[in-house]
């Protein structure tokens, strides 16, 4: 496996790694309801994901271009990562759109309660 390949494939986990301990932190701090910074941590997550996304999407241009590769496990490896982590993302944004509208359905109840008034689902 040539060099090239090698720093590629370690860019993409290292990159989709580093996504998914941000994307876990966002997760820690939706369990306290800090939406703003699960929101942050998302958006760090984002851009880690974009930046091994961008690495693959080069290596993969280069082969259509005509680059010459050959099969490497470790390149498979990091693509699997990479796609793995891509959907534990779009999971983590779906769970603090959920808990957002939890939150504001349980702040809506709440001072409807407050005010002495008619409960609505």
């Amino acid at each position: 496996m040539n060099e090239k390949t090698i720093e590629e494939a370690m860019g993409i986990i290292i990159h989709a790694g580093d996504a998914r301990l941000f994307c876990k932190e966002a997760l820690d701090a939706l369990t306290d309801f800090d939406f703003e910074r699960a929101a942050g941590k998302m958006t760090e997550a984002g851009r880690e994901i974009a930046k091994a996304h961008r690495i693959q999407t080069d290596a993969i241009q280069g082969e259509a271009d005509g680059e010459k590769k050959e099969y490497s496990v470790l390149f498979a490896h990091a693509q699997d990562t990479l796609m793995t982590i891509y959907s534990e993302i779009n999971i983590a944004n779906q769970l603090i759109k959920i808990a957002k509208s939890y939150e504001e359905r349980l702040r809506r109840l709440e001072e409807q309660d407050e005010k002495g008034g008619k409960r609505v689902s």
